[in-house]
């Protein structure tokens, strides 16, 4: 039996896998495959420590320190995928997709999230080419150009806000008629003068050449319009990878695993998470490689004091 199971191989669990090894526990790392969200990415810009990589650039630079690591105490297995986890009662069991069952006497669930993807015509023809899904990683490239935001939850009023700082202007359409983002992010975002909200638009298509030149919504009488746009990012919600966990974690209204963000537990005793699959407000690469070291630091004291 492992001292400790990490299920995930992006900047949380690597993280995680780098400090459990240092701290000599007997730790198994499951993935079914490196580096997370920002594999998609053509250029990271805040990636503490690099100031430009590539999504597989960093994938590859996180599988490789992990594996410098590898050894009697730690062992790694990619391209595998975590199907299931129960409680034993004497600790944990994970069933992966091979059929195979590993245990261990703690668990850690850093298995992120995916972007809701946008399936109107032409958005998977022109991803990373003008559309995007992460204005942290991509936003400054698009330096003092025309941009749309899709999306008008927090999370896309918030994107708006960081274009704003270098995009020449920004429109944000959102399909229903109230945007959903707190009264007080609406009001300070849409008073800057280059800032443009438009409710009841429904995006219906991606146009372009090589690359983005704009997208097509229609308003709320039906009638078509085209918003001639260089850039276009897309925050309509994200979608955790918690299914192998909800028949024994307590999960919230959006799927994310429930955390005490001070130490990162789940209200499941010997299971924490840390990442994009937990309930926290901000979700980052460095932000989830801090949670996991977090998770690690208290996993360590809860296995060595018991």
């Amino acid at each position: 039996m492992y001292d400790l199971i990490i299920v995930g191989g992006g900047p949380a669990g690597t993280a995680a896998g780098v400090y459990a090894s240092r701290k000599r526990l007997k730790t198994l790392l499951i993935t079914k495959e490196w580096g997370g969200q920002s594999t998609v990415s053509p250029d990271i810009q805040n990636w503490i420590g690099t100031p430009h990589i590539s999504g597989d650039a960093l994938a590859k630079s996180l599988a490789d320190h992990l594996r410098t690591y590898a050894d009697e105490v730690l062992t790694i297995k990619d391209r595998s995928l975590v199907t299931k986890l129960e409680n034993t009662g004497e600790g944990f069991s994970v069933t992966l997709d091979d059929g195979s069952v590993e245990k261990g006497r703690s668990i850690l669930i850093a298995s992120g999230s995916k972007r809701r993807q946008l399936t109107v015509p032409g958005a998977d023809v022109f991803e990373n080419k003008g559309l995007t899904y992460c204005a942290s990683c991509d936003g400054p490239l698009f330096a003092g150009v025309d941009v749309a935001v899709i999306g008008g939850g927090n999370a896309g009023f918030e994107t708006a806000a960081q274009l704003l700082a270098y995009a020449k202007s920004v429109t944000l359409l959102h399909h229903g008629e109230k945007f959903k983002a707190d009264p007080v992010t609406i009001e300070h975002v849409l008073s800057h003068p280059n800032m443009k909200a438009i409710a009841s638009a429904s995006t219906t298509a991606i146009v372009g050449g090589k690359f983005v030149s704009g997208l097509r919504y229609q308003d709320a009488a039906g009638a078509e319009h085209e918003l001639p746009v260089s850039g276009i990012f897309v925050e309509i919600g994200m979608i955790p990878n918690t299914d192998f966990v909800k028949d024994i974690l307590p999960l919230d209204e959006y799927g994310r695993v429930k955390i005490d963000p001070w130490t990162q537990k789940t209200e499941v005793a010997g299971v924490w998470a840390a990442g994009d699959c937990t309930n926290i407000k901000y979700h980052q690469n460095n932000i989830s490689a801090g949670d996991a070291v977090r998770a690690l630091e208290d996993i360590y004291v809860a296995l060595k004091t018991k």
